[in-house]
């Protein structure tokens, strides 16, 4: 029976998506579910799966194409056999040896993520889980089995220069990297935006880590890092001055009182911002769990758009890639945004005497439309005592 591949109803917020990528090629056999093409839209990929097992007889569209929701895409023949799809080039060691039979039928494995494993012939023992219980999700799978994805192609051009002819690439925008670049010039241009900056001493909350971190691993199955102290000082913080947790709205200042908490992720496509749900009512060890699961994600492309949707602050680390000191532009319509750094040992005065700690410069900036100097200096000295005397946020106080 022959099958019209359309493209999926996409989310009221996207009007349109891409065709970056086709994932079977005419003749190929594709299982039930599996991914035939990549749609990007503005936020997020979007996978368009298989409705049963068959072969993609012809495309309608080419990659770099733009198409609506229900535009046809593929014509695609249930039941019908077809070539074999290529094996998928290892990218490790372990991803060229082959899932035994148990590892495979796994029980704790999930459908769609034994499908992937016996698909790219990962041994699930060599992937760590990020899901519930440690447990992996497809995200992990399709993260571990996949080359590093080609860059977009580009055109060569030859310009002449004083030492000769000298080449240049022009390279198109992902329709995500032209999301990013609109939304950070409207921040600009829509909001007042200020920066404060303040330091913190980290010996107390890496005095705790080395102290409970093995245990944390073994009791919750997940990492004690420190972006779970950053969104539970920030909580403490917004709760004491919740201006900063709002956002403007005409006329109007919408004060939340939840804290969606957006925590930035780069990937090779740009600055996704995965949002972590109710984060007040969050423990450290499921802070760093879905964190660790939305930055897999991320880099799979495997997203989804409600899991960047909304958020009412958002935290930044420019630390993880060297940066010292950083201005981080505001994530509209929120009006705050807090920027982590490098943690680097330098001398500091305590108690008269020279010392050397492990110190990080923090940055906030803020719409200054609703927000105050005076609410955002303290609100900065308010994450600065939390951190230093991390016992507060455990005992409330």
């Amino acid at each position: 029976m022959t099958t019209e591949i359309r493209v999926p109803q996409l989310p009221e917020s996207v009007a349109d998506a891409t065709l970056v990528a086709w994932r079977k090629q005419p003749g190929e056999a594709a299982s039930r579910d599996e991914n035939l093409a990549d749609l990007e839209t503005d936020k997020v990929v979007l996978e368009v799966p298989a409705p049963a097992a068959g072969v993609v007889k012809e495309w309608k569209v080419q990659p770099g194409t733009t198409v609506k929701s229900g535009d046809l895409l593929a014509i695609f023949e249930e039941g019908a056999k077809g070539a074999a799809a290529p094996a998928p080039a290892p990218a490790a060691a372990a991803a060229s040896a082959p899932v035994a039979s148990a590892k495979a039928g796994d029980p704790k494995l999930s459908p769609a993520v034994r499908r992937v494993v016996e698909e790219t012939k990962i041994d699930p023992a060599s992937v760590t889980g990020t899901g519930r219980d440690g447990r992996l999700t497809k995200a992990d799978v399709v993260s571990a089995a996949s080359p590093p994805k080609a860059a977009p192609a580009a055109a060569v051009e030859a310009k002449s220069g004083p030492s000769g002819p000298r080449a240049e690439q022009r390279v198109p925008m992902t329709r995500l990297r032209a999301r990013i670049a609109d939304r950070l010039v409207q921040a600009q241009h829509t909001a007042a935006l200020l920066t404060t900056f303040n330091e913190v001493d980290l010996t107390a909350v890496m005095e705790l880590r080395a102290r409970h971190k093995d245990r944390f691993e073994k009791e919750h199955g997940a990492k004690l890092g420190f972006m779970s102290f950053f969104v539970k000082a920030s909580i403490e913080a917004l709760r004491k001055y919740p201006v900063m947790n709002a956002a403007v709205e005409g006329s109007d200042i919408i004060y939340h009182e939840f804290y969606d908490i957006g925590v930035a992720v780069s990937t090779d496509r740009g600055l996704v911002v995965p949002v972590l749900r109710n984060a007040e009512n969050l423990g450290f060890a499921q802070i760093e769990k879905q964190i660790v699961e939305y930055g897999a994600r991320a880099r799979a492309g495997s997203l989804a758009l409600e899991d960047l949707q909304g958020g009412t602050f958002t935290i930044t680390n420019g630390g993880v890639f060297g940066s010292l000191l950083s201005t981080p532009i505001v994530n509209a319509p929120q009006s705050a945004i807090l920027g982590m750094h490098k943690i680097q040992e330098r001398p500091v005065v305590v108690n008269g005497q020279i010392v050397v700690r492990p110190m990080m410069y923090l940055a906030v900036s803020y719409d200054h439309r609703i927000i105050d100097g005076r609410e955002a200096v303290q609100f900065l000295v308010t994450i600065k005592d939390c951190l230093e005397d991390p016992g507060r946020m455990l005992l409330g106080l």
